[in-house]
């Protein structure tokens, strides 16, 4: 395992053994950054600038903290590995990336911010393409700014806590204005950090609550809201059914907590998820509640804003692609079509007490889909109601299972096999039922 340090080269020894153009580069790079730099036996065959190279013949002279190697002679490469070793130094060996604890990654400069893209040395290719894309993300005026904020020593003394810093950050690099400030005035962008830094400096430490739907579970789905948000939260309470590559993008000093409920395991009472949203943002936190799927579907999001509002608690709703929409999309099933279904209808499935009190007779209707959430368990009282009720026992059926992630799994069958398709299928929750006859589509539409 590899990570990434920034180091102060100053004066630092490095030798270079070789005389191609891409070890020169690699040496003025490091040049620029302060080392001392030696070659060996030869000085390089084109240099840019007026370094000071020194030519040696022992490695004693040199006395070498890094070394870099450029040969075509594999041995000879693997004598300077071994020697680089033996000492202690740390190399960057052309044709030998297992060997070389050296690597020079692609790297986007605005004023002080560096951002660096390696991948080991193994395709160099990748890390370029990422970087012009993030070279096109990157405002012109950040580098200003960034030098600008860097010459007032007030920021730290006026924003007390990392939540005011953050919002100060987030604020300023959210402002349109840095895109076009490197054609602007020094007291332009000035003025602009002023005005940002006096509307979180000058407020009351005030959180607000951000319900947040992470969608079925692929993170490409997230909204750009959603995103932006994880990035910002200070604590993030959570389902169950967020998948684990959407929690891998809260800010890494996040506080979390796990508020999911599963089937006759409740470890969070609703009730005390909704305190917990309040004390969390009366502490002057921003909170990010996570939903799988959307937060107004089967979500109870309209349980927490309304106790939010009666304590008066900043809030937002951030809309996610909801478990219907997203799961029927990536199994190949529309959810309405011209030819098979004009409505579609969404039902929760859980069963209370074992028993399943449905509008039966308003499910059963022609040119209608019928999507039940959270059905697994009840699969086999819900087939049984919906053929009771009229329902053909040749309707089509499907179950997904983990819809959107890399685990998906789809069932299809009939109301009077499915029951006995997705037991043989061994499939798990979170699940997603669809019925009607769209689901007949799915042979000729499916994608995934």
């Amino acid at each position: 395992m590899s990570i990434a340090l920034t180091l102060d080269l100053t004066g630092r020894h490095l030798l270079c053994v070789g005389d191609s153009a891409r070890l020169v580069s690699k040496a003025q790079r490091l040049a620029e950054a302060g080392v001392r730099l030696y070659w060996w036996k030869t000085g390089p065959v084109q240099w840019a600038g007026d370094d000071n190279i020194t030519v040696v013949t022992h490695w004693d002279e040199a006395r070498p903290e890094f070394l870099l190697v450029d040969l075509e002679d594999s041995e000879e490469r693997q004598g300077w590995i071994d020697r680089a070793r033996e000492d202690g130094v740390y190399g960057w060996f052309r044709g030998a990336p297992e060997a070389s604890e050296l690597q020079f990654p692609s790297v986007v400069q605005r004023g002080p911010l560096r951002v660096a893209m390696d991948t080991g040395g193994l395709s160099p290719s990748v890390a370029r393409w990422l970087r012009q894309r993030i070279e096109q993300l990157l405002p012109d005026g950040l580098s200003d700014l960034l030098e600008r904020v860097a010459l007032r020593k007030d920021i730290e003394q006026r924003l007390e806590t990392p939540h005011q810093r953050r919002s100060f950050w987030y604020r300023l690099l959210d402002n349109q204005f840095i895109h076009r400030a490197a054609l602007s005035s020094a007291r332009d962008t000035d003025a602009v950090i002023e005005d940002t830094l006096e509307s979180v400096a000058d407020q009351e430490p005030r959180g607000e609550v951000y319900l947040v739907g992470a969608g079925p579970g692929d993170p490409d789905l997230l909204t750009l809201k959603a995103l932006r948000l994880l990035g910002e939260a200070d604590v993030v309470l959570h389902d169950r059914l967020v998948s684990q590559p959407i929690m891998d993008l809260i800010r890494a000093d996040a506080e979390i907590i796990h508020v999911g409920k599963a089937r006759s395991k409740h470890s969070v009472p609703q009730e005390t998820i909704n305190q917990m949203l309040v004390e969390q943002a009366r502490a002057g936190k921003t909170v990010v509640r996570l939903k799988g799927g959307d937060p107004f579907i089967f979500g109870r999001g309209g349980e927490e804003i309304e106790t939010l509002a009666e304590e008066g608690i900043d809030f937002q709703v951030v809309p996610g692609i909801t478990a219907a929409s997203g799961c029927a999309t990536y199994s190949g099933i529309p959810l309405t079509h011209r030819d098979h279904a004009q409505s579609v209808r969404f039902v929760t499935g859980h069963l209370k007490n074992d028993s399943s009190d449905l509008p039966w007779a308003d499910l059963v209707q022609d040119d209608q889909t019928l999507v039940l959430y959270m059905g697994l368990v009840g699969l086999p009282i819900i087939t049984r109601g919906l053929m009771a009720h009229g329902m053909s026992a040749d309707m089509p059926v499907a179950l997904i299972s983990r819809g959107t992630t890399p685990e998906q799994t789809v069932v299809t069958g009939t109301l009077s096999n499915i029951v006995e398709r997705v037991d043989d299928a061994g499939v798990r929750a979170p699940t997603l039922i669809i019925v009607g006859s769209v689901v007949s589509l799915r042979d000729r539409l499916a994608w995934l």
